[in-house]
């Protein structure tokens, strides 16, 4: 293989890492899996599950959607999607439930969820379609990092003020007061915006038109 066509792969390969893991962000940039971002960030444990859950799902059904791209017809596209990701979601429903029940029961609800995702659909369409299998596993990968570390962030936030601990272990002293409201929907929101304005600023990224 060239050394000039090795080096376009490396570059093309790192791009898609930082622009997944930052410039397009799934959560602070492109606001996908936002119903996600409020409802399992509660504790850390839940976004950990979350995240692992959505990345499995992204790598596996980029690679078969990719695979497959030369025989999917652009007429039924969309239902090979759906079919592909449903896949896998029941796969990581029927682990969680096997091997981390009380997570299972927490986080349940939102996982069959991740099979109307507009990350994973996303991905699907703008990427997995389009590209060959090891571009698409490392954009799904790349992106299933970009939204778990988000999602981590924001639950360490929430966990600590509304709880007091992380992972169930205690970091707050004890005169500390537990800021209920963290652990429900307005301290969800309240978070992800606060979150979403210091990225964008960071990065100077602006909403998506």
């Amino acid at each position: 293989m060239p050394i000039k066509f090795k080096k376009l792969l490396y570059v093309k390969s790192v791009r898609i890492i930082i622009d997944r893991l930052w410039r397009d962000n799934p959560i602070f940039s492109m606001c996908l899996g936002v119903c996600s971002a409020l409802a399992v960030t509660n504790k850390v444990e839940n976004a950990i599950a979350m995240g692992v859950g959505v990345t499995f799902v992204l790598v596996a059904s980029s690679v078969i959607i990719s695979f497959l791209r030369k025989l999917i017809s652009s007429r039924i596209r969309m239902i090979i999607y759906m079919v592909t990701i449903s896949t896998f979601v029941i796969v990581v429903d029927r682990l969680l439930k096997a091997f981390f029940p009380s997570i299972s029961e927490a986080i349940g609800p939102y996982i069959g969820l991740i099979i109307t995702n507009c990350l994973i659909m996303g991905r699907a369409d703008a990427f997995a379609i389009k590209n060959e299998v090891r571009y698409s596993a490392l954009d799904g990968l790349a992106s299933g990092i970009g939204y778990s570390y988000t999602l981590i962030i924001i639950s360490i936030i929430r966990e600590v003020l509304a709880f007091g601990s992380v992972l169930g272990m205690k970091v707050t002293p004890e005169w500390w007061t537990n800021w209920v409201v963290m652990a429900m929907a307005p301290g969800a929101f309240f978070v992800l915006s606060i979150f979403l304005w210091i990225t964008r600023n960071m990065a100077k990224i602006q909403p998506e038109k």
